[in-house]
């Protein structure tokens, strides 16, 4: 009795993983919505050292912190490990993964069972994401920001200004 017990009260915690490059408003969306869903939700930021990013592991985890800053269940890492190895360091039980599109779920539906297939504790959940987003992705937010384009409607305000500042023409 005791064993279910302690389980059924077990703190629930998620991991939202992705490269977050630059995070955008569709991020922030699933952020929100996911923290109130876990007791603890940690928003984990991928060292991909196969590619090349916008900004760095550190740009990315500061961006993320100050978008996050008045969720206090919301905690802001980065990892450059399996996700599963991660999420056992911090004993999360269930990945959090945003969806737009049937293509990203013929993707995430193949991570999903590949990260059940090396830890069969690990569950994850999928979250639609919020239609006024559907569209937007950090690679087309790049693309305009890159073109001198206005990007303050897809992404927080220090986000914007980074990516102004990346593209700004040399002097």
């Amino acid at each position: 009795m005791k064993d279910q017990t302690s389980k059924k009260f077990a703190r629930r915690v998620a991991v939202y993983p992705g490269s977050f490059d630059p995070v955008t408003y569709g991020h922030l969306d699933i952020i929100q919505r996911a923290a109130q869903q876990f007791d603890h939700l940690i928003v984990a930021v991928l060292n991909n050292m196969s590619k090349t990013p916008l900004f760095t592991v550190e740009e990315r985890v500061a961006f993320l912190r100050e978008i996050t800053k008045d969720m206090p269940n919301v905690e802001v890492d980065w990892f450059r490990d399996l996700l599963v190895r991660y999420m056992q360091s911090k004993k999360a039980s269930i990945i959090v993964r945003g969806i737009r599109s049937v293509s990203d779920f013929e993707y995430e539906l193949q991570m999903a069972s590949m990260n059940r297939q090396l830890d069969d504790s690990v569950d994850t959940i999928f979250m639609m994401t919020n239609p006024k987003f559907s569209y937007l992705s950090s690679s087309l937010v790049k693309e305009i920001a890159k073109f001198n384009g206005d990007v303050s409607e897809f992404v927080p305000p220090p986000v914007a200004q980074a990516l102004k500042a990346k593209y700004a023409p040399e002097s």
